[in-house]
């Protein structure tokens, strides 16, 4: 029998893999020196590096918009992770691009986030105003380059460039400039790109999908999009579904929809732009991995209804304010007194400051360890 060794993988790569789709054979390599693997390529080393991880796997109890004691069946930050992971996939085998790396960078893209969502993160990135601010990106970097402590030899997951400089480009509305490390003006790789929209496709329809759970956002809110409205006729026309098999049905027709939408143009897009490397696609001018007009005014319309009807309810705002009190407080509780971090925090003090470092340990916190870290400090019967 004969094995499937890494040599082999990497000419697999070069045999099916687009002209711009990133090798691993071509990466640039890590910070720190190692013996390649026999049987895996880089991003694949890189994917499994981070799936072990201890904050992936904190990723289980952190707040995509629902925290989680609200119920079993919202999302959360690893599911979250997954379905990025899965669509992201697709999209990249599509196109003949680099599915380790796509992956890899689709399960990395969220290790930065703080406890309750984006409301953590605004608590976190307030109070470090006048020590560096916060920024989830930034703060992903800091999990894989120096807070994970997994190897000797090193702190950090030591992954390679492409994943790393991909973590930092990661571009959403709540994301911010990017190191200068990473050559800001370059566009980054197509895989990278690939993982930025699948990040929105998943969290449109998961947070539609939960907001209908919850009751705070109904189908009637919904028709008055369009896409809802051209999903839902189609799944219709299937016959007499029951009430949770069409809903469900249909949010599954939204993804499928945006994902063939995204594929089909993106690929116009790269036959137009001519692009043959991944230099090229890094000097490109514009992103190449994008939705059509259409879709794109579809989107931006269900985008709107659901910053209406679910971001700005009042019970996803009184948890977002709700959390924003815990970590104030935490934070300042920590920074009044530095002796009540864990030993192995006290020790970063010195090497990296004390507000960096009750940063670090409050960002890395799961909802549920921080509400329990809070009754610890400030209700007077809970056991410490």
């Amino acid at each position: 029998m004969n094995i499937v060794t890494r040599e082999e993988l990497e000419r697999r790569e070069q045999e099916l893999l687009a002209g711009y789709a990133m090798k691993s054979s071509q990466s640039e390599g890590r910070e720190h020196e190692e013996p390649e693997h026999p049987l895996r390529t880089a991003f694949q080393r890189d994917r499994d590096r981070i799936i072990h991880c201890t904050a992936f796997r904190r990723l289980e109890y952190k707040t995509q918009v629902f925290v989680n004691h609200e119920g079993d069946h919202y999302r959360t930050r690893l599911t979250h992770t997954l379905e990025v992971a899965q669509i992201a996939r697709t999209i990249a085998r599509a196109l003949r691009l680099n599915e380790d790396l796509t992956e890899a960078i689709a399960l990395a893209h969220d290790l930065g986030h703080t406890p309750f969502g984006h409301s953590g993160e605004e608590a976190l990135n307030k109070l470090m105003k006048h020590a560096g601010g916060f920024e989830h990106n930034r703060q992903g970097l800091r999990v894989v380059d120096l807070l994970e402590e997994r190897y000797p030899g090193f702190r950090g997951l030591n992954l390679t460039y492409e994943v790393r400089e991909s973590i930092a480009k990661h571009t959403t509305p709540y994301d911010h400039p990017v190191p200068k490390q990473f050559k800001p003006k370059q566009l980054p790789v197509l895989e990278a790109q690939v993982v930025e929209v699948a990040d929105e496709i998943a969290y449109d329809n998961h947070d539609l999908d939960d907001g209908l759970h919850a009751g705070i956002l109904s189908e009637e809110d919904l028709d008055s999009t369009e896409i809802w409205r051209m999903a839902s006729e189609e799944v219709r026309k299937r016959g007499n579904l029951s009430t949770k098999v069409a809903r469900t049905q249909t949010v599954v027709y939204l993804i499928n929809l945006q994902t063939t939408s995204l594929i089909r143009h993106s690929a116009q897009l790269l036959d137009a732009s001519g692009v043959s490397s991944v230099e090229e696609v890094r000097s490109a001018g514009r992103r190449l991995i994008a939705f059509d007009p259409k879709t794109k005014s579809m989107l931006s319309e269900l985008r709107n209804l659901l910053l209406r009807k679910v971001y700005r309810h009042y019970r996803v705002v009184r948890m977002s304010e709700k959390a924003k009190r815990f970590v104030e407080d935490l934070f300042r509780a920590y920074c009044k007194k530095s002796e009540q971090l864990p030993p192995d925090y006290q020790a970063q003090v010195k090497k990296h400051g004390l507000e960096r470092t009750v940063c670090d340990y409050i960002a890395g916190m799961t909802d549920r360890y921080a509400q329990d870290e809070y009754k610890r400090l400030f209700h007077p019967y809970e056991r410490v």
